[in-house]
């Protein structure tokens, strides 16, 4: 809504009127790139680290089993699953 006060776009000489919408504006950007900057780290340190998943990745809920979409009516009653 910075516009419609009559903040101009591409221009650095804001007017004095705006200057605490223009500081909320910049604080508020600079979060983001600091944000951005803290989630590529983290993605680096992951993709670098290589360490080993703490979940189990053999599921044996029936969501997890059957195929992907399922077929419609597939099922006439529900499926027991028996654990190993």
């Amino acid at each position: 809504f910075l516009g419609l006060m009559g903040m101009p776009r591409r221009y650095s000489n804001y007017p004095d009127l705006l200057i605490s919408w223009n500081i909320i504006s910049s604080i508020g950007s600079m979060i983001s790139l600091f944000s951005v900057i803290l989630f590529m780290i983290i993605i680096w340190e992951s993709l670098m680290s290589k360490r080993l998943l703490i979940f189990n990745t053999t599921f044996s809920m029936i969501e997890w089993i059957q195929n992907f979409p399922p077929i419609e009516h597939s099922y006439s009653e529900i499926p027991a699953i028996l654990i190993k």
